[in-house]
């Protein structure tokens, strides 16, 4: 699952980038004219180009929301997808020139909607079944992309098949293999920009992505992969690319920009190291920022040993914004130097989505259409996620009673014996499922990522602890001071999906105490949880692995494990009723409180 959108700060702006991008030097789309016609009158001294980024696009292709069978809308008037894009990188190669203009991506692509989730698992792609970002990016002619850590969501032989499809590299220099070390894939790409009546302009570009996949992603990558630091192989793989005579070093990093990761000390690397790369490698021009889903016009951080500025542009998700990396060189003594760069982001809210890319892939969008609308079921009452962060609510209890009665069902004699309880995260506010016909879409906006499901044995102090974490998520509200609910979630950057309820169990959060002393009145079946007592914790993969950094989890004994994405098991539980019927799922009664009278 994506660890974000996670580290919110607002990152100061050290490089102003204000107006439009850098000029072009010489005639616009003159280098291929000149080189085939006739020599220029003189070596240039200066050349500029560009390098155009799109980061964590999650296979959003059209301005669509398959939750909501709608155009996407948000507060905010943004558009989504690649199609819209497709036209400011087109508009981007007129002005500049096509030869002056390379395009990259910084991961995460293949999954995040009901259409990836469809070319993945309902049709997946094959030798004839092409991906529709496969066909996208490569229409756009992308020259390079990093790895993201959601590549492996869905195994690696469909990476490896969404691999062969592209007709660029997936970079990812410390994706290695696990018996021998060596990269599983190219670390880099070196591109030439021709410069008519002087020696091309090399152009290293090395891709790094998340060393949290070894983590997010343990059953798809244990004993296969292994995702050592980004600094420590960066440090490696930068020399080699001056080495090569590369005149720019372009970086496209998997990984935030602020230093910080959600695992805790469960990996020795850190998740959002674009920063410290920055910092600690010498020899960086730019990078281009991915996995945080936040936008960072342009931001530029000083290189420790040469004191020279390294830029960095975050282009936002799922095709919000398009980073423009725009640099003017100079030619010294044969070499090209980097002499000027700026980099802004740009809207493309305000074009159109692009005419080709519709007419490829308008049909598999239709099939996925089709597919997301499919009735599964029928509800007997209207079921909400809008108050899920701070209430129990009926459509929480509907993921606690899947998982809880798959977990029971595959369960040994002995372990089935022990008391068993579900967490789970309010992954969307905005989720509901509606009385009367309930469909795909309804569920898949619901459970949106697609975890698989695990048991885990905790005991009771372990859960009480694992639920203190959970209630770091709330800020502190002194007893007789009102709550409010558009400031009470979110504390310490803990976002909506970190945060875990349990069902099972009853029991009381306390806003008003400290963190860390928050759990009162935990009960199972009445009586108080005992210190010793054994619970099989029904839970999904991400947080059994480790991820969002929840104590004793990850370690815990293992009583259950399943391959099957809990959306699906919840659509064949629904498929199985045929009526979903509140008063049949599990009663969580977990509430909030200050100093012992009830919030809500």
């Amino acid at each position: 699952m994506p660890v974000n959108p996670m580290n919110r700060r607002d990152f100061v702006q050290r490089s102003a980038v204000t107006g439009a991008a850098v000029a072009v030097a010489g005639a616009v789309g003159s280098g291929t004219a000149e080189a085939a016609g006739r020599r220029p009158a003189k070596t240039p001294r200066t050349w500029s180009f560009s390098i155009l980024g799109t980061t964590d696009l999650h296979s959003h292709v059209f301005d669509w929301d398959y939750y909501t069978d709608a155009a996407y809308k948000d507060s905010k008037g943004n558009s989504v997808g690649v199609a819209r894009v497709a036209t400011l990188i087109k508009q981007q190669r007129a002005a500049k020139g096509e030869e002056r203009v390379l395009l990259v991506d910084a991961g995460d692509i293949i999954q995040g909607t009901s259409l990836a989730y469809y070319f993945a698992r309902v049709d997946p792609i094959t030798d004839g079944v092409k991906h529709p970002m496969a066909v996208a990016m490569n229409h756009l002619r992308y020259d390079a992309a990093a790895l993201g850590n959601h590549e492996f969501n869905y195994g690696i032989e469909v990476l490896r098949k969404f691999e062969q499809q592209c007709r660029f590299p997936l970079l990812g220099a410390n994706a290695l293999d696990a018996k021998t070390l060596k990269p599983a894939f190219p670390p880099y790409t070196v591109k030439k920009i021709c410069v008519p009546g002087a020696p091309d302009i090399k152009v290293g570009i090395l891709g790094l992505t998340n060393p949290g996949i070894a983590l997010w992603d343990k059953d798809n990558v244990s004993g296969k992969m292994v995702f050592p630091g980004l600094v420590e192989q960066a440090k490696k793989y930068v020399p080699r690319l001056r080495a090569l005579g590369c005149d720019v070093v372009f970086l496209t990093d998997h990984s935030g920009l602020d230093g910080s990761s959600s695992y805790g000390d469960e990996l020795p690397y850190v998740e959002n190291a674009s920063n410290l790369v920055a910092e600690q490698v010498p020899g960086i021009d730019a990078i281009l920022v991915g996995h945080t889903h936040v936008e960072v016009a342009s931001y530029t951080v000083k290189n420790a040993e040469t004191g020279e500025e390294v830029l960095l542009s975050e282009p936002y998700c799922w095709g919000y914004r398009l980073s423009v990396f725009d640099f003017e060189v100079e030619l010294e003594h044969g070499r090209w130097k980097v002499v000027g760069k700026t980099a802004q982001t740009l809207n493309p809210n305000t074009v159109a989505e692009d005419p080709e890319i519709r007419k490829l892939l308008e049909a598999d969008h239709e099939l996925v259409v089709k597919y997301v609308n499919t009735s599964v079921g029928t509800c007997t009452a209207d079921l909400s996620a809008a108050e899920s962060c701070w209430k129990d609510v009926p459509v929480m209890d509907f993921i606690h009673e899947v998982q809880m009665q798959t977990v029971k069902a595959g369960l040994s004699t002995s372990d089935a014996a022990l008391p068993l309880i579900s967490v789970a995260a309010p992954f969307s506010r905005t989720a509901d499922i509606p009385a009367g016909s309930v469909t795909i879409k309804d569920i898949a906006g619901l459970y949106i990522y697609d975890n698989t499901l695990y048991g885990k044995k905790l005991t009771g102090a372990q859960l009480k602890d694992y639920l203190e974490y959970a209630a770091k998520y709330y800020h502190q509200v002194p007893s007789g001071t009102a709550v409010d609910t558009a400031t009470l979630t979110n504390a310490n950057s803990f976002w909506d999906y970190m945060y875990d309820t349990a069902a099972g169990v009853d029991y009381e959060i306390d806003i008003a105490q400290a963190e860390g002393s928050r759990i009162r009145n935990l009960t199972y079946g009445g009586a108080a949880v005992a210190d010793d007592q054994v619970f099989v914790v029904a839970v999904n993969n991400y947080r059994a692995n480790g991820g969002s950094g929840y104590p004793h989890i990850a370690a815990a004994d293992i009583a259950y494990s399943s391959t099957n994405e809990i959306r699906q098991l919840m659509i064949d539980y629904v498929v199985g009723k045929g009526t979903l019927n509140p008063a049949d799922f599990a009663v969580t009664n977990w509430r909030l409180t200050q100093a012992g009278t009830a919030v809500f």
